[in-house]
């Protein structure tokens, strides 16, 4: 289970964070074959996996750390506080600085800066060459990715405010807050600029569209709505990043469901399950792709919500955000393996182990192959034979 941090309350953090810590412990050490990781069992592969190249940009891993491809460069970072621009094609770092003491998030990027948070709350910009272009300050510590794109850097914070600086100097230029809720997910999010929209997922089991440059809030949609008695059990933030396709907004959401809304006809929902995601959504532009809270994979039809095939075999492995590459929908686990699944009819092609930790980041999925931070702080390119 992800890490649940405390927004209110010390004495919640403690009882959280020991929640946490409990259910890993159950899940890795019961006899309890509900909780037991899949064994790796031998199949005949369909694909030849292998790693082109691999790129070594700092040291460990964690939540918040996404790499972002910009053309036929890409930016990752990593919580030692590295910041690194590599060439895609051929895996070549072509410069690599320290941003700070710590990093708590990276990386977002477009074609003119890159952004990454520091643990202090400061927000660090630099411009393609490497060049720092300013620091400032977020009202408090950033776990998510900032999004950078039509001229400005968005971070979320962890006081749930959404602040956009202009991407020039690091002015501030707007800041927006929503209550939220005693406990969230510290777990992988990721909010998108589209033509000039900011589309953010927030800890409440709500999406946001936002314009960039105003804070203007243009439409808010209900993924989910918190259900039990306890804090633990109305935790219903919605995780990973938004999926687009055509007039179709989709999000996924922990202990809630995912849902399809049309934002060319009023943002209605089109289709919806009740689902519990911890990694959030891949797509191929026909099939939206997940992993459950037990990691059995689903693929639901983009259009209607029908449920397509599913994938129980990696069951319990913690198993990271996915992408598509390929004819394949691809997802690390916790001891440093990618599996390679039909996107056709979710049966196991291949696997490949490239190197020790788990995957914590989501893949990231390219026409070179499939991009893989991995545990011991290297980015890797995994391409198909």
């Amino acid at each position: 289970m992800a890490v649940i941090l405390n927004k209110r309350s010390a004495k919640l953090a403690v009882l959280a964070l020991s929640f946490a810590a409990l259910s890993a412990c159950s899940m890795f050490s019961s006899k309890d074959p509900r909780f037991m990781p899949a064994p790796l069992v031998d199949y005949e592969a369909q694909v030849a996996a292998n790693v082109r190249w691999s790129a070594s940009i700092g040291k460990g891993a964690g939540f918040g750390f996404i790499p972002a491809r910009v053309g036929d460069v890409v930016y990752a970072a990593t919580p030692s506080g590295q910041l690194a621009q590599i060439r895609l094609s051929t895996g070549q770092t072509l410069w690599s600085t320290q941003v700070a003491k710590n990093l708590s998030a990276g990386v977002g990027a477009d074609a003119r800066v890159v952004a990454v948070a520091a643990s202090d709350g400061s927000v660090v910009a630099y411009d393609m060459a490497g060049n720092e272009l300013w620091r400032t300050k977020a009202s408090s510590e950033v776990n998510v990715p900032p999004v950078v794109g039509d001229g400005v850097v968005v971070v979320r914070s962890s006081d749930y405010r959404i602040q956009a600086f202009d991407a020039r100097n690091g002015e501030l230029l707007w800041s927006l807050q929503r209550p939220g809720p005693a406990l969230a997910l510290k777990t992988n999010i990721k909010m998108e600029i589209f033509d000039g929209m900011l589309i953010a997922g927030l800890p409440n089991g709500r999406m946001m569209i936002i314009e960039a440059h105003t804070g203007m809030v243009q439409w808010e949609g209900v993924v989910s709505q918190s259900r039990g008695a306890t804090d633990l059990e109305r935790i219903n933030d919605v995780v990973g990043g938004p999926v687009a396709a055509g007039p179709l907004l989709c999000g996924a959401s922990y202990q809630g469901r995912i849902v399809c809304f049309d934002v060319a006809q009023g943002g209605f929902p089109v289709w919806q399950h009740d689902y519990s995601t911890k990694t959030g959504m891949a797509t191929d532009g026909r099939m939206l792709f997940a992993a459950n809270q037990r990691d059995e994979i689903s693929a639901f039809g983009l259009g209607d919500g029908t449920v397509v095939w599913t994938q129980d075999g990696l069951r319990n492995r913690k198993l990271s955000g996915p992408a598509v590459a390929g004819d394949q929908v691809i997802f690390g686990d916790f001891q440093g393996y990618i599996h390679f699944v039909s996107r056709v009819d979710g049966r196991l092609q291949g696997r490949l182990h490239v190197g020790s930790g788990a995957i914590v980041s989501p893949l990231v999925g390219t026409e070179h192959g499939v991009l893989v931070q991995t545990g011991n702080g290297h980015l890797v390119l995994v391409g198909v034979n």
